[in-house]
């Protein structure tokens, strides 16, 4: 077994892994490494045809494929290596890394590590749909790779069950290849997509989203021939008598992504519960001394553009952990209130001369309300918001004047304005 050292390791060539690498190599890292286990880097991007990338980050429009390969040249401009085609066996709390790739088994130490591997779709399996296994059912993801990376077309007539963003770009891009899209079916009373994704990938080719339905079954033995679709009650019950059948020959799943956590768990890293990625402090850096995260890893985002600069967070202090340079922090927690699902990171550094952004998702629709932060009694910030909805993650920036400010945990709440 080969055996090699460097000073930051990144797990993960996506655009996290892209740009934790960049940015480890600028705050000084030495030696710094990809391991990614695809043919290429750029991660899920290259699939993504579609514009609307590097609005924040480069303040024009790209293509998936166009704002990866903006990284990737700079990747190649560092002179930082990078290791195709290797998936990464295991980890340790050592930060000692086995790799099986194109040169055989590796064995990498490394002073510092960046976890970066992504996110995974839901499968059916998941969510446990009756009827037949037959022909034509895919993941929303995996209908994109074969259709925009491998040529081939998926279906003629087409139900998506789920309203993810990954579903309603599909169903645009399955229209304009000449496809019927009979419906998007989704369980919520509110679709888990980005409004401009309703409007751009929808309503604009007329096709219709069915809010509170779900698939109640799925026919066809051999291969998908229709679906069932039935509405439900507030409390998410099938109202049967309200059930149809249409006809289809495929089925795209859009039902939700999950942080890849297998390594995380492995070295025993603390997950959150609810984002189902590592527990994270301001510096991106988890439980465990030295190894870090961000990305999809850690919680699944809206805009690649926010991936990145999380991205640029743990790469930096990655670097700044595998140069010796740490400085004294001193953490506070973070905790969702009243009305909020989660908030990443889950503990801030109030000795930190940088902004921290504080990302958050809302549990509801909530109009005309305030995010408030508190740290006991006290009320230490608070913005008004006139729309905020689950699926689109909500940002708070917090000032080194303001962290000055909190001299314990604290806990942001929807309020009425």
């Amino acid at each position: 077994m080969r055996k090699l050292k460097y000073d930051v390791v990144i797990i993960g060539g996506g655009p996290a892994g892209l740009g934790a690498a960049i940015e480890a190599k600028r705050t000084g890292a030495k030696k710094v490494i990809i391991l990614e286990r695809d043919r290429e880097l750029g991660g899920i991007l290259n699939q993504c045809i579609h514009n609307g990338f590097g609005l924040h980050e480069f303040k024009e429009e790209l293509t998936g494929p166009e704002y990866a390969s903006r990284f990737i040249d700079m990747v190649k401009e560092f002179n930082i290596e990078y290791m195709l085609n290797t998936m990464v066996l295991s980890i340790d709390e050592n930060r000692n890394i086995v790799a099986l790739g194109e040169r055989g088994l590796i064995d990498i130490s490394a002073r510092a590590i960046v976890l970066a591997m992504g996110c995974i779709e839901r499968s059916r399996g998941a969510i446990d749909v009756p009827g037949y296994r037959g022909a034509g059912i895919y993941t929303a993801g995996a209908a994109q790779r074969f259709m925009n990376m491998e040529g081939y077309m998926v279906g003629k007539r087409v139900v998506i069950y789920g309203s993810g963003d990954i579903g309603l770009i599909m169903a645009r891009r399955l229209t304009l290849e000449g496809a019927k899209v009979e419906a998007v079916v989704e369980r919520n009373p509110f679709s888990s997509g980005l409004n401009r994704n309703i409007v751009q990938c929808l309503n604009d080719y007329n096709i219709p989203l069915l809010l509170s339905h779900c698939i109640s079954y799925v026919h066809g033995r051999d291969r998908v021939n229709g679906v069932t679709i039935s509405k439900l009650d507030e409390n998410m019950d099938i109202i049967h008598e309200s059930s149809k059948f249409i006809e289809c020959d495929t089925l795209l799943l859009s039902v939700g992504l999950i942080p890849e956590n297998e390594l995380s768990r492995e070295v025993n890293i603390n997950l959150d519960n609810t984002t189902r990625g590592p527990v994270v402090n301001s510096s991106m850096e988890t439980n465990i001394e030295g190894i870090f995260a961000c990305g999809n890893v850690v919680h699944v985002h809206d805009l690649v553009d926010f991936v990145t600069k999380e991205s640029r967070i743990a790469g930096r202090n990655a670097a700044i952990y595998a140069l010796g340079e740490n400085k004294d922090k001193s953490y506070v927690k973070t905790k969702g209130g009243n009305g909020i699902s989660y908030i990443v990171p889950q503990y801030i550094d109030t000795n930190s001369n940088e902004n921290i952004d504080l990302f958050m998702r809302v549990r509801n629709i909530y109009e005309n309300k305030k995010l408030i932060i508190r740290c006991g009694e006290k009320i230490i910030l608070e913005k008004s918001r006139l729309h905020m909805i689950p699926s689109e993650m909500e940002n708070i920036k917090l000032s080194p004047h303001i962290l000055k400010k909190i001299n314990g945990d604290i806990e942001i709440c929807v309020e009425g304005a």
